[in-house]
């Protein structure tokens, strides 16, 4: 059985060789190009070389199936940063404006709904995650309602990393938590350990019209991914890395966003935590998530 299983990997990783005997030169190079996607590393363990050559790849692969290319990033963490979000659930209005910026930013399917971020409503003046809507299709704000966002805390001890079996997904010294979607196996152990309902599974290979792409990647953040992968919020780590804002922050049109560097003592985040009242959903955990709540 383990001999017929072997065979077909390896034949499943040979196919795409087959149109070189018809001497066609551009499906040469993308089959030369795929058999050496398919007996790659884990990223971590990657050198910065071998890191080099799947970025190249990956470039030119897409440029060979669409005609256009994108530039995709492995800037890694930059040196005194740790990154915090922060909620004002005071001037949430349920808009969705960040959850449409996140589904464009990330490249998400778009068949299928997916979203990073959810929006709760919740009826009343008190906060109740068990009362609340994530599917409200109305207009807001309603009355007597509040709008509570969720998506990946980044927490500082991810149960979802502890549960991988194969070591795809871990978090950075910059405190965001990455998947590597190559490596990821679907087991979806991740989706299953997370108290907060961060991370998503890819049932399908995604769908984006063509001129909806954003060609602006990062390897662990918003670059294509295929069928059967687990995908999360990455803090936009394609922009954030870079000095940007993560694109909810960017889009919300009543500041409830914050995000910042939590080791900078004159940013915004770290004011917010000296001087509100702030709160994170399921303390009692120990997971530490880098996502705080709090009210003007």
């Amino acid at each position: 059985m383990g001999m017929v299983l072997g065979f077909g990997f390896l034949q499943a990783a040979c196919t795409p060789l087959l149109p070189f005997a018809r001497g066609d030169e551009h499906a040469r190079e993308m089959a030369e190009l795929k058999l050496e996607e398919y007996f790659k590393r884990n990223y971590r363990l990657m050198t910065d070389e071998e890191k080099r050559e799947t970025i190249q790849r990956l470039e030119r692969l897409y440029e060979l199936e669409t005609g256009t290319r994108p530039e995709i990033s492995m800037e890694g963490p930059r040196e005194n940063v740790l990154y915090g979000y922060a909620f004002n659930i005071s001037k949430c209005r349920g808009y969705l404006e960040c959850v449409k910026a996140c589904v464009q930013e990330n490249n998400q399917d778009r068949s299928t709904d997916m979203r990073y971020i959810r929006i709760h409503e919740i009826p009343g003046s008190e906060f109740s995650m068990e009362r609340a809507d994530d599917s409200f299709y109305h207009e807001v704000p309603a009355e007597g309602h509040m709008y509570v966002g969720t998506q990946c805390f980044h927490c500082d001890n991810p149960p979802c990393v502890e549960v991988c079996p194969v070591q795809a997904t871990w978090r950075e010294e910059d405190g965001i938590v990455v998947v590597d979607y190559d490596w990821c196996i679907g087991c979806r152990y991740c989706q299953a350990a997370c108290p907060y309902d961060g991370r998503r599974f890819n049932w399908k290979t995604p769908h984006i019209p063509e001129d909806e792409v954003n060609l602006n990647q990062h390897y662990l953040g918003n670059r294509l991914r295929k069928k059967g992968v687990m995908e999360k919020c990455t803090f936009c780590i394609q922009r954030t890395r870079q000095g940007r804002l993560p694109a909810c922050v960017e889009a919300c049109p009543t500041g409830a966003r914050v995000f910042g560097n939590l080791l900078d003592p004159n940013s915004e985040i770290r004011w917010i935590l000296e001087n509100k009242k702030v709160f994170r959903l399921k303390e009692d955990l120990g997971t530490e998530p880098k996502f705080w709540y709090y009210m003007d």
